[in-house]
């Protein structure tokens, strides 16, 4: 099993004719995702080709998912029209939409945000990497692959993997698939202080997953996410699980990369968040590097088999 897509989900994307969205579609298609639909306004009717895959484009987004039965799309539309291209997600029904693009100014966020309330679709980002979900084949094939998170480093089994950060995200998963460790689902959330989905919902989602046995939480400094995630699951979880804070030696009130990375409040330092880790039972990775040894170390003192 898996959260939010799987094997057989159908996906548009939005974007397609872009160099970008291009580019990760044909990577998508080469993973074995079902990319079934395009659009781009004012290409409906085109075809984008990939060896023997041909993928119709369309004008709307409503267009594309009553024509193919497409659920959920990702979204390579530049920032000036990003923010209307996740509302027409919504508008359209689809149970997902996945933005990918960096960028998008915050007051267009807060206002696609409060659009989205009381409605079914779920937004994952913006300025994420996206959802894999491994599949069985060689390089993991087969799964689906939403985004520009590399495939290859996937291997189907048991870990959620939750993450603010693309590359962190990487890195945790490629060192599991090292040492013979798969996961159910990986999820990036992005790091912009408006988005759609946040660390304690994913959180929920992999607890609620039986085939998810073990969990990594990845964060950074600023906002506070993180602790809300780590104070429920020492409440609610029962599955082990291990965390890194990056952002240890930024200087507070200055902006570190991600546009959500600013220390405002007491608990948006890495100091305070690691200190709720721990309070919360949370195995603490010391360096980048120590992510998956920490939840090993997690699962051993529950006595929980992850491979």
């Amino acid at each position: 099993m898996s959260i939010l897509i799987n094997s057989e989900t159908k996906i548009m994307v939005q974007g397609i004719t872009g160099e970008f969205g291009g580019r990760h579609a044909r990577l998508s298609l080469d993973y074995g995702t079902q990319v079934v639909a395009g659009v781009t306004p004012g290409k409906g009717g085109q075809t984008f080709e990939h060896g023997d895959k041909k993928v119709p484009i369309f004008n709307t987004v409503a267009e594309a998912a009553r024509a193919t039965g497409a659920t959920v799309s990702a979204i390579f539309v530049p920032p000036p029209f990003a923010a209307d291209a996740i509302l027409e997600c919504a508008d359209a029904g689809l149970d997902l939409a996945v933005a990918i693009t960096e960028g998008i100014p915050i007051k267009d966020m807060v206002r696609v945000k409060r659009a989205m309330q009381g409605r079914p679709t779920r937004l994952v980002g913006p300025n994420c990497p996206g959802l894999v979900c491994p599949g069985p084949g060689e390089d993991s094939k087969g799964g689906c692959r939403i985004g520009i998170a590399p495939g290859y480093i996937n291997k189907q089994g048991h870990v959620g993997v939750v993450s603010r950060s693309g590359t962190l995200t990487y890195e945790a998963v490629f060192q599991l698939t090292t040492k013979g460790i798969g996961q159910s689902t990986t999820v990036g959330i992005g790091g912009d202080p408006v988005n759609g989905t946040s660390h304690l919902d994913v959180i929920k989602l992999f607890n609620d997953d039986p085939d998810t046995h073990g969990i990594i939480m990845i964060g950074e400094i600023g906002g506070n996410a993180e602790v809300e995630a780590a104070r429920w699951i020492k409440a609610h979880c029962k599955k082990p699980v291990a965390g890194f804070i990056a952002g240890a030696t930024a200087p507070k009130g200055r902006r570190m990369g991600h546009a959500g990375a600013i220390v405002g409040g007491h608990e948006d330092t890495a100091e305070a968040k690691i200190a709720v880790f721990k309070e919360c039972g949370i195995e603490v990775a010391v360096t980048p590097s120590d992510m998956a040894d920490a939840l090993l170390r997690a699962a051993k003192a529950k006595g929980v088999t992850l491979s």
